[in-house]
């Protein structure tokens, strides 16, 4: 269940949007969660430093947070102020084996048109290399809730029972429909064709297309789905594998302008 949902400020001038905590909470308001807010400090070299020094840096770190949750309505969510020492990409895990967190929501890089970057090199690189699932939430969007969702695959073998937990949890919240879109590239095997029972019983409608890659098979389909929420799954041989040799995601190898859900690897 999605009980814990992180959410890092500050990965970008564009990461701290009020619209996407705003939706978190709404988010987390359906679904029974706690949000917490994260934002990184870094603690003073031990040999030089002081206690109290420290605990400032964190303090500053803390009123930061609160600063930006005062801006939206909390709706009775359990929002945190959450400031971790150090570097992003090792705080998280070291914080989730203590906490459990279900997802983690980020933002694109940026909005702005003239930007290349969908996922900046931190935001990139927690989608990357973090088990946990991710939420990206594309700048101002609004929360409603989510009724339709696009899932796109090049195969459907899942060996991970518990990789299809959160759609699940958001299927049943909601009370939402799942399509799937199966896009069959050159790497296309035969056994991709097979569907796992658990992904079977999710979907009320079923569709596949050929296409080069599997990001031109959405943009094919999206239009005609308008799902509220698109969900992918991130494998060595599935979604973002052309893209994993960098941490940063480009715009014209992938963007969404709706929610997109990354499940962690299925295999």
């Amino acid at each position: 269940m999605m009980k814990n949902i992180l959410v890092p400020l500050g990965l970008s001038e564009n990461s701290v949007s009020i619209a996407r905590l705003q939706y978190v909470i709404n988010f987390a308001k359906e679904l029974g969660g706690t949000v917490y807010a994260v934002q990184v400090f870094k603690e003073l070299p031990r040999s030089s430093s002081l206690p109290s020094v420290n605990k400032t840096l964190k303090d500053i770190s803390i009123a930061t947070i609160e600063e930006k949750l005062d801006a939206v309505d909390k709706k009775g969510v359990d929002v945190i102020a959450l400031p971790l020492e150090g570097d992003l990409l090792e705080a998280i895990p070291e914080f989730n084996l203590k906490h459990s967190i279900d997802l983690i929501v980020l933002g694109p890089e940026s909005g702005n048109i003239k930007d290349p970057y969908f996922l900046g090199e931190i935001s990139g690189s927690l989608v990357k290399k973090t088990e946990i699932p991710v939420l990206v939430v594309p700048e101002n969007y609004i929360f409603k809730p989510i009724s339709k969702i696009l899932m796109a695959i090049k195969s459907g073998i899942i060996k991970k029972q518990s990789t299809l937990s959160p759609v699940k949890e958001i299927l049943n919240t909601f009370s939402a429909e799942m399509k799937l879109l199966q896009v069959k590239t050159t790497e296309f095997l035969p056994e991709d064709a097979e569907f796992h029972k658990d992904l079977a019983k999710l979907i009320s409608s079923f569709k596949s297309s050929e296409n080069g890659t599997l990001f031109q098979g959405v943009l094919e389909h999206l239009n005609e789905n308008d799902p509220d929420l698109l969900c992918v799954f991130r494998r060595r041989r599935g979604f973002f594998a052309k893209l994993w040799e960098e941490n940063v995601v480009l715009k014209k190898d992938f963007e969404s302008r709706i929610p997109l859900l990354v499940l962690k690897g299925a295999r």
